[in-house]
């Protein structure tokens, strides 16, 4: 089953691609010039730091 606006994303990003022959620093530097351009404010967030991984010995917990 295809999804029309997950079709449409790909060829855009395709598209994109293809513009600047797959070189990625230049389609970063495109990318950051259309955020730049369009005037939306960009929100950067700190990571989110994860706690220690709790390790349990309790066989009840896992899943096959």
């Amino acid at each position: 089953m295809t999804d029309p606006i997950v079709e449409e994303v790909r060829r855009h990003r395709m598209e994109h691609t293809r513009k600047f022959g797959g070189d990625l620093k230049l389609i970063c530097a495109d990318l950051r010039r259309i955020q730049r351009e369009s005037g939306c404010k960009v929100v950067r967030r700190p990571p989110k730091l994860l706690g220690p991984k709790l390790e349990s010995n309790d066989q009840t917990q896992q899943t096959p």
